[in-house]
């Protein structure tokens, strides 16, 4: 989220619809605040350790941020000491889309 990430737009559904992309993207789950937790480990010190800013994290954290670098996926996982799929998670009772009409 520092060298150049933000809570940033995802574009929307192709259709140009943003509450489409919004749905989608409300399906991923973030489990930052759990890993923290289980690492006794606070966001300042997590910042400190990946170069991210606390308010960046705090975004992540709380499942507002639209986009991630993986770069920066990759300095979370180094720090937290963990996987992708330990971080992010993808709910699948989540309706993803809504069909038109």
């Amino acid at each position: 989220m520092s060298d150049g990430d933000s809570a940033d737009s995802d574009g929307g559904a192709p259709d140009g619809g943003a509450a489409d992309g919004q749905d989608e993207a409300a399906a991923i789950a973030i489990r930052l605040d759990t890993l923290l937790s289980e690492r006794h480990m606070t966001l300042t010190e997590l910042s400190d350790r990946v170069g991210v800013t606390v308010v960046n994290l705090s975004v992540l954290k709380n499942g507002r941020a639209r986009a991630i670098r993986f770069s920066t996926l990759a300095r979370l996982c180094r720090a937290l000491d963990c996987q992708p799929g330990d971080l992010l998670g993808y709910q699948t009772d989540h309706p993803a889309t809504r069909p038109s009409g």
